[in-house]
């Protein structure tokens, strides 16, 4: 796969599955804008590798739920490189587990903002700079498939109403402009290490067919792959990365 003279943004790449996306993209010699909220350390190492490797890219700090912030970023990443082809909407969390009568409004918003207003935001703020042939792929979860874990309500559905976008800017961005999901199931990152207890992954990984978890960069070779020509007729589909646990 080939990315040269392409330029991306990753959001919430300074870590796990969104560093993984940006390393995967920089290696197919794309240009590469790393958003991050919290993990700059790790946005910050990311940058000095690519540009020690000869590459091109840029850490900016920034809450995706902010139209502000991500206007910033958008206008960064094209007066610094040029243009933007691609875009990676990878921020996202589950924030805390809570049941229904657990939860309170401010919750649900604060994950529905989180996980798909961020999106949202993203998309209609790059989209005026994309150029035709660009790729938008979403992070979203099996949750969105599934329903997700225990107290994971809100976030599952925030992640299934990005399937649902997915599909629908697909129909209506095409034919310049191609847009994606992805699906990750068990994948060895903090989100796990943080809002899953260790028994419960050890029996996720039993589960599956392969008998492990997923690793980051797993992830981020998948969407370099449908950022490149390679995935040229790939539109509206939501790839589920799970080992073969679940089947959409």
């Amino acid at each position: 796969m080939t990315l040269q003279n392409k330029v991306a943004i990753v959001t919430g790449g300074g870590r796990d599955i969104g560093r993984a996306c940006v390393m995967a993209l920089a290696e197919a010699g794309a240009a590469v804008a790393i958003n991050y909220h919290s993990s700059g350390e790790g946005a910050e190492s990311a940058v000095a590798e690519i540009e020690a490797a000869g590459g091109r890219a840029l850490a900016m700090q920034g809450d995706m739920t902010d139209a502000g912030d991500v206007a910033a970023l958008v206008a960064r990443t094209v007066e610094a490189f040029g243009g933007l082809d691609i875009l990676v909407n990878n921020t996202g969390g589950l924030v805390a587990r809570k049941t229904m009568a657990e939860m309170d409004l401010d919750h649900w918003t604060t994950v529905m903002d989180l996980n798909l207003t961020s999106t949202w935001h993203a998309v209609k703020t790059a989209l005026p700079h994309l150029r035709a042939g660009g790729a938008i792929i979403n992070v979203a979860s099996q949750a969105g498939r599934d329903g997700g874990g225990p107290g994971s309500v809100a976030y599952a559905t925030s992640k299934g109403a990005v399937m649902t976008m997915t599909r629908g800017l697909a129909k209506e961005l095409g034919p310049d402009i191609r847009v994606n999901a992805i699906n990750p199931g068990m994948i060895d990152t903090d989100f796990h290490n943080i809002f899953t207890k260790d028994a419960v992954r050890t029996n996720v990984a039993n589960a599956t067919p392969l008998k492990r978890e997923g690793r980051p960069a797993e992830i981020g070779d998948l969407v370099a792959y449908l950022a490149s020509d390679r995935s040229s007729f790939v539109n509206g589909a939501c790839i589920d990365v799970n080992g073969g646990l679940v089947f959409s």
